[in-house]
Formats: structure tokens, C-alpha cells, sequence
């Protein structure tokens, strides 16, 4: 069995954005072992959960957490969601390989749907980061 591909990410709250992040690349392929974290953590909205309940995506489990819970641990990736949290996840030591992703938050969007939209628009970017980040293990 091979060993899993570690990934947390990262944006300021740990309520919609990295929580949506979190729960879809759990859902899109187990070899992945995936965490979120927040610099400032709050609550996880409860539209991130409505939003993922809503195309069959289990939320289960989803907590806000800090990003001091994994300043120790070693990540293959971690992949931040907005701008605010670049400059803080290049001083994590466990980083192997630091990516940055910027995607608005929806918790302080006026649009009804902007859960939906930010749902779709992070889904999308985490199919292509599995395709190229899997790429060599179905070349073995």
C-alpha cells in the first residue's frame, strides 16, 4: 500500500473556503490525507456544510481549527486559499511544497449563491491539482 499524500489548507478563518477545500479533495480521491486549518479560526459556517450536503459531499467531521495544531506535522502540499495566508505558510517548516490559490470569500459575499460558485470554482482547481499531482503514480 502505498503512502498517502499529505495536503492542508490554509486560508484566514477556517469557515468556508478551506473547509470546502478540505472536504472535496477527501471526496474526490483517497490518496490523499487532508486537513484545514486557519491563522484566525472561527466556527465553520454552516453554508459551507448546506453547500456541501448539497451535491452529496459528506461535511462530517469539519472543524475550525488552528493552524498551531499542525506547526510540527510534515505536509506534501499545502495549498493556501487566499492571499492573506501566503506569507504565514512559508514559515511552516513541515512545508514541502507551499502553493497559493486565491479564491473570494463567500462568507462576506452579498450573492445568495457565492457558497455554490466557491464550491465549484475550488472543485474544479483540486481535479486538476490531482490529475498533475497523481500523474507519476499511474506511470509505475
Amino acid at each position: 500500500m502505498s503512502v498517502a499524500i499529505k495536503v492542508l489548507f490554509v486560508c484566514v478563518a477556517n469557515s468556508a473556503r478551506s473547509q470546502l477545500a478540505e472536504a472535496l479533495l477527501r471526496h474526490t480521491d483517497s490518496r490523499f490525507d487532508v486537513f484545514s486549518a486557519g491563522y484566525e479560526p472561527s466556527h465553520v459556517d454552516p453554508r459551507t456544510v448546506q453547500a456541501l450536503e448539497a451535491v452529496g459531499v459528506d461535511a462530517t467531521g469539519l472543524r475550525s481549527k488552528s493552524i498551531n495544531e499542525f506547526r510540527t506535522e510534515r505536509f506534501d502540499y499545502v495549498i493556501t486559499l487566499c492571499d492573506k495566508s501566503v506569507s504565514e505558510c512559508h514559515s511552516m517548516p513541515g512545508a514541502n511544497e507551499v502553493i497559493a490559490w486565491d479564491f473570494p470569500d463567500p462568507v462576506i459575499s452579498d450573492d445568495p449563491v457565492a457558497f455554490r460558485h466557491t464550491l465549484h470554482d475550488i472543485h474544479e482547481r483540486i481535479k486538476l491539482f490531482v490529475l498533475v499531482k497523481t500523474k507519476h503514480l499511474e506511470d509505475l
